[in-house]
Formats: C-alpha cells, sequence, structure tokens
C-alpha cells in the first residue's frame, strides 16, 4: 500500500509545529517563573502603593504615615449673569479665589443657581475647574437656557481636590497682549475682542482657554465670552479673536482677558512642580 507523499509532508509539518509549540510554551513558563523569583517582594520603600498601604509606602503595615493637604477652602468673589444674546439663554459667570499658596485644586466642582425675583429657581448649571495657588480667576458658562426671569445668581463651590506644590514653582508664563474691544461695521456678528497670546514658558500646551471679560466705566461686567487655542508650542505667538454675534446692552469701556492652561493634566508638569495629595 503506498502513503501519498504529501500526505507524509503534512504530518511532518504538523508534528513539528506540536514539537516547536510545546517547546514554546516550556520557555515561556521557564520565564514567567524566573521573573516570579526574582521579582523583589512589596515593601514600604519599593516606591509603589501596595501591600495595605494607604498612600505609596506609608500607611496600612508601613510605619510611615502619609500626609494628607489641610487647604483653605475656596472663596467665590464675585457672581452674576449677562444678556447672551439668544432668546431664553444667559450667560453666568463667577469668580473664584484659592488663597492658598503651596496648595492646589486640581479639579473643583461648581453650580450656578439662577433665581427670579421671588425665589424661584429658573436655571442651574453645573461644571468643573482648576485652579493654581494663590490664583483667582473668572469661570464662565455661556448660553444658559433659562425658565423664567433672571434676577439673582447664586456661584458655590461643591467640592474640591488638593495637590501640594513642592520646592519652586513657576506658573506658566502665558501673556496676552495688544488686546481690543471694537464693534463689527462689516460682516458677521456685533463686536469682537482681540489680542495676542505669548506663550514665554518652556513648555507645549496641548489647550490654553481663553476667557474675556468686558467692563462699562463703573467696572460691572456686561459681556463676557471664551475661545480655545489648540497646541499652542514654546515660544509661540499667536493672535485670537473671540465674537459676539447679537448685541448686548453697555459701554465697553474695559477690557480683561485671562488666559489658562490645565497643567494639571501634564504628567511632566506634574512629576516636576508637585506631589498628589494622599
Amino acid at each position: 500500500m503506498e502513503i501519498d507523499d504529501n500526505f507524509l509532508e503534512k504530518h511532518a509539518r504538523r508534528k513539528r509545529t506540536i514539537i516547536v509549540a510545546i517547546f514554546l510554551a516550556i520557555f515561556l513558563l521557564f520565564i514567567f517563573l524566573l521573573y516570579l523569583w526574582l521579582k523583589p517582594a512589596p515593601s514600604c520603600f519599593d516606591g509603589k502603593q501596595n501591600q495595605n498601604e494607604l498612600g505609596v509606602d506609608c500607611g496600612g503595615m508601613c510605619a510611615q504615615k502619609c500626609n494628607k493637604i489641610t487647604a483653605q477652602l475656596l472663596t467665590v468673589e464675585d457672581s452674576g449673569f449677562v444678556e447672551s444674546g439668544v432668546a431664553g439663554k444667559i450667560d453666568l459667570y463667577g469668580r473664584v479665589s484659592n488663597p492658598n499658596n503651596v496648595f492646589g485644586s486640581s479639579e473643583f466642582q461648581y453650580e450656578f443657581t439662577v433665581k427670579d425675583n421671588v425665589g424661584n429657581v429658573v436655571a442651574t448649571k453645573k461644571g468643573t475647574g482648576y485652579l493654581l495657588p494663590a490664583e483667582n480667576k473668572y469661570v464662565i458658562e455661556n448660553n444658559v437656557e433659562i425658565g423664567g426671569v433672571p434676577s439673582t445668581v447664586e456661584f458655590r463651590i461643591v467640592s474640591e481636590k488638593w495637590v501640594e506644590f513642592t520646592d519652586y514653582f513657576e506658573r506658566p508664563q502665558i501673556k496676552i497682549v495688544n488686546k481690543q474691544y471694537s464693534q463689527i461695521n462689516s460682516g458677521v456678528g456685533f463686536s469682537e475682542a482681540t489680542g495676542l497670546l505669548k506663550n514665554e514658558s518652556p513648555f507645549n500646551f496641548n489647550t490654553i482657554k481663553i476667557k474675556v471679560i468686558l467692563k462699562d466705566s463703573k467696572g460691572s461686567i456686561i459681556a463676557v465670552n471664551s475661545t480655545e487655542m489648540n497646541t499652542v508650542k514654546l515660544s509661540e505667538n499667536r493672535d485670537f479673536k473671540v465674537i459676539w454675534f447679537n448685541r448686548f446692552p453697555g459701554e465697553v469701556m474695559n477690557v480683561e482677558v485671562q488666559a489658562e492652561v490645565n497643567v494639571f493634566e501634564s504628567e511632566t508638569f506634574i512629576k516636576q512642580y508637585f506631589v498628589p495629595s494622599l
């Protein structure tokens, strides 16, 4: 009885494949066992949060106690609303301050509550923000839908997360120059605010948010708006423009511009300048 040569060849290849797979499995098992044997046992000095530690190498079975951050609470300096130019919607603003010199808030949650003249809630708006040590800035929410006639606005901080900045901290060197405000005589929109952003920090930033606050001669806020600039490289200068598409009341006498960047999202910046709370 003759056996086909192709059948014998296929059988031999299958046999070789099985043998190779077995040797490979044995080799991988050997590597895994070697890794388990050489892997250092968890300790209170390995720079990792393991065992039953409450933080990195602290708490639990470790003698080192975890440092807990005790920071002063964020304070609300101002709040209010202005017309958005869209029927049934308003723009909200709140100014929040961080009284701590060495603690920054990597995330705080806030809530706007808008009431009419008899105390009925006509709108609410929640969001999150962040603050560097000793920073004071505006929170802006545009085009918030309302279910009545707004009279008062309450702006409150709901929760806070803190980090401690260590050693010398230099906040991002982002400057705004050549800021101007003007009405649009031709084209789309009612008015615009323009300026030049200069990134003088030794960092590239994925996103920089530009907030524009317009005030009258008495310092009262009459309009707010914002925009974002993406992929801003170190030493880069870039023009920005914020447009109001609808007319708003009041005469603009002062233009305040705030540029903010969330350094808490940058691992390089974080590792160099601050440590998380435990």
